[in-house]
């Protein structure tokens, strides 16, 4: 294992126990193979942790452990074990649900890997070179620990890696590439091969029941609406009409499939193939909620300004639309927007729409997506409920 040796005036994050060391921290002439484990030692040689090395990019060193240990086999099946004991408590009261997260980077002490469960398949999306050359020993812990649930790992990381790799997305036990899951007792169509990130968008579970709670009789506009998750959940919650929009067809050819999935007759919604800021601005319907739920504006910090100006168009657009006394269910799931800052770009939306909003709810991602309390930026999802008045 090589040793790498941190500056003197970076050893304290390390101690207060953040998972990433930039490469600014690195000693100089200090290097690795890529993707190897490496250990971390300040200058006067004492122990500090050992991770994954990444020879290009911000972060340097993701961190494995604080503690001297091995990372072999037994590591792998401990940190799993771990994650999954938290998801069986989470599930012991959803008897109705059977797809959720069960790695969840940072927040589970694995920074760098993604693993969510759809019925009897794991997904497993590695975001480090380490993670993605660890994933035949991941995928024996998944099997050691959930047994006889998992019957299809598919690895799905080609995408997601900051390394080009010439082995395309593949299975690495059994061979299935979609099912119909249950979520709170709605079915949904996954494909983790041809699907958006793993497959579906498990990290807005709570926030779905949220809008099913406040749908009743409403007039529902969902953007953004992906494969029509709060499309399904505010009709399961009695909305009047559902309006569904989208710019993929193959989306919305999956958000017709779900409604006929779940027995939603066709006259209670309709789904629209569209670009969202086009529709908005073409649009002169008011609705008693809307759901802005965008995908990601900026996956790095130089986009952090643009993305900033994206979200307030569009919220202004949004807020156009929304009924007197309505709600307005808005949301950031960009990393370097953090939550100062995308509240602040709400408020600049609402003041120039001219309208006035109540806040009522702040979101977040649900407790499958847990965030470790060294690591703040692992709270990605942010959320406001906005109510005008």
């Amino acid at each position: 294992m090589k040793t790498i040796k941190i500056h003197p005036s970076k050893t304290s994050s390390i101690i207060r126990k953040h998972p990433w060391v930039f490469s600014g921290a690195l000693m100089k002439g200090t290097e690795a193979e890529n993707g190897s484990i490496v250990r971390l030692e300040d200058v006067k040689n004492n122990f500090l942790a050992i991770g994954h090395f990444q020879n290009h990019g911000s972060i340097a060193v993701r961190i494995l452990t604080f503690e001297e240990e091995k990372i072999d086999q037994d590591f792998w099946n401990r940190k799993v074990d771990s994650a999954w004991a938290w998801r069986k408590t989470l599930l012991s009261s959803h008897s109705d649900t059977n797809c959720f997260r069960l790695i969840h980077g940072e927040g589970d002490g694995l920074p760098g890997l993604i693993v969510d469960v759809y019925h009897h398949t794991a997904v497993i999306q590695c975001h480090s070179f380490g993670m993605y050359q660890s994933r035949q020993e991941i995928a024996k812990a998944i099997r050691k620990e959930l047994g006889e649930l998992i019957t299809t790992i598919y690895c799905k990381s080609k995408d997601s890696l900051p390394d080009k790799i010439e082995e395309a997305d593949h299975f690495i036990l059994g061979e299935a590439s979609e099912a119909v899951v249950s979520e709170n007792g709605n079915m949904m169509h996954v494909n983790w091969v041809t699907g958006q990130k793993t497959g579906f968008f498990l990290d807005q579970r709570q926030n779905r029941v949220l809008v099913q709670s406040y749908s009743k009789n409403a007039k529902v506009l969902d953007l953004f609406c992906n494969t029509g998750g709060f499309s399904l959940y505010a009709l399961k919650g009695g909305a009047k009409h559902v309006s569904a929009v989208d710019v993929s067809q193959k989306a919305i050819d999956l958000v017709h499939s779900n409604m006929k999935e779940n027995k939603v007759k066709p006259k209670q919604y309709e789904a629209v193939c569209a670009d969202v800021m086009q529709f908005l601005k073409d649009s002169t319907e008011k609705f008693d909620l809307i759901v802005v739920d965008p995908p990601a504006f900026a996956k790095s910090i130089q986009k952090k300004h643009n993305a900033v100006q994206g979200y307030k168009r569009l919220n202004v657009l949004a807020f156009k639309h929304v009924e007197a006394g309505g709600l307005v269910f808005t949301f950031s799931c960009s990393q370097v927007i953090d939550e100062e800052l995308f509240y602040n770009t709400i408020v600049a939306a609402a003041i120039e729409s001219g309208r006035n909003f109540q806040v009522v709810h702040k979101l977040t991602q649900g407790p499958d997506h847990p965030v470790n309390i060294f690591h703040r930026e692992g709270s990605y999802l942010k959320g406001l409920v906005l109510r005008m008045f």
